[in-house]
């Protein structure tokens, strides 16, 4: 686990190549960037891979450039390299480097027998259009063979602003090896796959401002809610949390418990009557107390801090009740599963009583019945989700395999941790707990929510295969004291 005391920016194509721009406007030749980005990938290959015979692909522009520094280092290193070109070089610094490269060039035909490695150096992040013809069955042949391709910044066919291959074809690369920041294709579902092991190299650009974020304890572990020495159980936040009916309680007690190890001091499970018994069996640190009608609900969450809503409570007039009488307490609010989709005839009126300190914590099929039609008018999951973020001006949490973060000022951060073992039932209503016990304690919404996010992947990292979602909220602490050492 990483407790780097920096945030990592994820660049766009265009910010990505204003940066490279900005270094050339304060003297660093276009070359000498492209000798640092080949230089390293060569030291990422001989760092990886035991010496042997190299294929390096170079496509005609400064992707191609640097697969030409990259083949001079790896001969140099003693590995047998041959380059295959797409076409001449197009750019003053991509002939300057093919000039330096002094072995044999080829025109591309992807003679890849006997190689031990490709390199793909036909085209970056910037890429427009989908491969075809000759370039498609190139991509086939190679994965026909199985032979590992390290990418240079993007697999070939891969669209850098959206993680999506460009007609449905790239190259599956072992090894990605990208500079100066990650960029969408690098986090983002299906591109994240198709990159494999991802490395960022620092090839000597300055900062590069941006809203988009990856999801990294540098991001917010400054403003994580450490008690001071002082602190009592009065001071570290107060959480509530609605119980479902007498039969769908465990979700809830889930929320709960995770509200409770993250650290929020006093956390209340507010049950229906027909509920208490059963939830009492099960309690011991989290109180409990009944509510009978959306009255008896907002009095008593008028103390809260922070108040979570949706796990198991059913899909009825009552949840919707429920969630109206607890934005009139002036809790923030945590809103997830069952109190999202109560909205689904009039999202409009869930939106009406939000505030920015507000969580919307929805997979897929929830955030489709409160956004309809946003995922799949949107070109990849991030764009979605800051969408729905600034209509709902909530914070909103699109959860899977890559959760986006999105607040509604602009600001997103992309999860690169987690785990398969996460699918399984309950697993989210211990994240709602995990970001409303963080709201609680006082941390800003959106980290905490990022913070509730990466806690939650990291735990499910810990424990592996077998994880059921019982099994999360003992597993925080052992993580939270990783964070504070």
């Amino acid at each position: 686990m990483t407790g780097a005391a920096i945030r990592r920016e994820i660049l766009t194509v265009a910010e990505m190549t204003a940066a490279d721009a900005a270094a050339i406007v304060g003297g660093t030749s276009g070359l000498e960037l492209m000798e640092r980005a080949g230089q390293a990938v060569a030291e990422a290959v001989i760092a990886r891979y035991p010496t042997g015979t190299a294929i390096v692909l170079a496509g005609p522009g400064n992707n191609g450039g640097d697969g030409y520094v990259v083949a001079r280092h790896l001969q140099q290193a003693g590995w047998s390299v041959h380059v295959e070109s797409l076409a001449a070089p197009r750019t003053a610094d991509a002939r300057a480097a093919a000039a330096l490269w002094a072995g044999p060039v080829r025109s591309l035909e992807a003679r890849i027998a006997g190689a031990d490695l490709v390199i793909d150096a036909l085209f970056g992040a910037g890429l427009d259009r989908p491969l075809s013809g000759d370039l498609a069955r190139l991509i086939q042949s190679v994965a026909r063979a199985g032979t590992p391709v390290v990418a240079i910044d993007t697999p070939s066919g891969l669209a850098g602003d959206t993680g999506r291959p460009l007609g449905g074809l790239c190259f599956q690369a072992q090894l990605t090896v990208t500079f100066h920041r990650r960029k969408i294709a690098h986090v983002l579902q299906p591109g994240r796959a198709f990159c494999g092991e991802v490395l960022v190299a620092d090839i000597g650009l300055g900062d590069s401002p941006a809203l988009l974020f990856e999801n990294d304890p540098g991001l917010w572990l400054s403003r994580f809610p450490w008690p001071g020495v002082d602190a009592h159980k009065h001071t570290r936040g107060r959480l509530v949390v609605v119980s479902g009916e007498a039969w769908s309680t465990g979700a809830a007690r889930l929320a709960a418990r995770s509200g409770l190890r993250v650290g929020a001091g006093l956390v209340t499970l507010l049950s229906p009557p027909e509920a208490l018994m059963v939830n009492a069996a099960h309690l011991e640190a989290v109180m409990l107390r009944p509510f009978d009608t959306e009255l008896d609900l907002e009095a008593a969450g008028s103390d809260a801090d922070c108040a979570v809503i949706g796990p198991a409570a059913g899909v009825t007039d009552s949840t919707l009740s429920n969630v109206l009488a607890l934005a009139r307490t002036g809790a923030a609010l945590v809103v997830d599963a069952d109190g999202l989709s109560v909205f689904r005839d009039d999202p409009g009126e869930l939106f009406s009583i939000l505030d920015r300190d507000d969580v919307l914590t929805p997979h897929p099929g929830e955030f489709e019945r409160v956004f309809p039609g946003l995922l799949k008018a949107s070109p990849e999951r991030l764009g979605a989700a800051r969408t729905a973020a600034a209509q709902a001006q909530a914070v909103v949490v699109l959860k899977g395999p890559d959760t986006v973060i999105a607040a509604p000022d602009g600001r997103a951060a992309v999860n690169l941790i987690g785990t398969p073992w996460l699918a399984t039932a309950g697993s989210g209503d211990v994240l709602a707990g995990l970001i409303g016990g963080l709201i609680a304690q006082g941390m800003e919404s959106f980290e905490a929510a990022c913070a509730g996010v990466w806690i939650h992947a990291a735990c499910a990292e810990a424990f592996g295969p077998g994880l059921i979602s019982e099994d999360l909220p003992g597993l925080v602490p052992m993580v939270l004291k990783q964070l504070r050492s």
